[in-house]
């Protein structure tokens, strides 16, 4: 639940909620010209556009795994001791000797990474929008869409490199 559960299914939920809606606000801003106007007025695009997504999505991504992760062990909780007659605090010893400090740790960089990679990719497909409505479409489809591919493509990385 920690170390991979939380973290990729919290990541593939927001990817769907987040990505898009970053691709379809900037490539609507490409299609009509607004940062073509950011520009002109010299104004950093990164700093004003893509660093605040940047930041919150890997700010916000690990709260959220960390609150999903809590829910989950509760969950369990709920549905070992009242479902399944599990004793309480055999639950409970048993979730607090096989939880690891590291399990935590990791579900947490990978939080970080997949906020990072959610975030690049809504605006990265929304800067490179093109051909008016259907365009902004298209980018909103592919944020998404790279969104998860990566996701679960780093995923797989980073597990491989933490534990082998």
């Amino acid at each position: 639940m920690v170390r991979e559960l939380g973290p990729v299914l919290c990541g593939l939920m927001v990817a769907g909620r987040v990505a898009s809606p970053m691709a379809g606000e900037l490539g609507t801003m490409r299609v009509t010209e607004q940062l073509d106007a950011l520009t002109t007025l010299r104004t950093d695009a990164f700093r004003y556009l893509i660093a605040p997504r940047l930041f919150a999505c890997v700010i916000a991504l690990p709260i959220m795994v960390l609150i999903a992760n809590t829910i989950g062990i509760m969950g369990g909780y709920l549905l070992a001791v009242y479902k399944l007659g599990f004793n309480p605090a055999s639950y409970l010893m048993s979730t607090r000797k096989y939880l690891q400090m590291d399990d935590v740790q990791m579900a947490l960089v990978k939080a970080a990474v997949f906020g990072f990679i959610i975030a690049i990719m809504g605006c990265y497909n929304g800067f490179r929008t093109a051909g008016g409505a259907a365009g902004v479409g298209k980018a909103t489809t592919d944020a998404v869409v790279s969104s998860f591919m990566l996701i679960l493509f780093s995923d797989l990385i980073i597990t491989i490199v933490a534990f082998g």
